[in-house]
């Protein structure tokens, strides 16, 4: 019998276990080791090109995974340039004052917002 607050598992439920602590989100993945990679690219390429999505491991663990690939998305300065061109902006900012960094009185937050004019 085992002893009061410990857990006993069988065979079975162990096995699921150490899938699950052990990269089981993999187990939704293919999985393929560095050298069937290597051997495997072009085939292996296909698939990601069909959605897919492989890990690749090293003596069992995961070391990269190849996905689809997807543009870049983040701050493009080009579309900047663009948009200022097609709105008739010359600068986006056009005057920063002297104390913009300047630390906050430390009533600031304390203090009533001016009514509206």
């Amino acid at each position: 019998m085992a002893a009061p607050g410990s857990l006993r598992l069988s065979r079975r439920d162990a096995s699921v276990l150490d899938i699950v602590t052990t990269c089981g989100y993999n187990d939704a993945m293919k999985t393929v080791t560095i050298r069937e990679a290597k051997n495997r690219l072009t085939e292996l390429a296909r698939e990601v090109e069909r959605g897919e999505t492989i890990v690749v491991t090293r003596n069992g663990s995961p070391v990269l995974e190849l996905t689809p690939h997807r543009p870049r998305k983040g701050l493009r300065l080009e579309a900047i340039e663009e948009f200022k061109r097609k709105h008739g902006v010359e600068e986006v900012v056009s005057f920063v004052s002297a104390d913009f960094d300047d630390p906050l009185p430390e009533d600031f937050l304390l203090r009533a917002f001016p009514p509206d004019a």
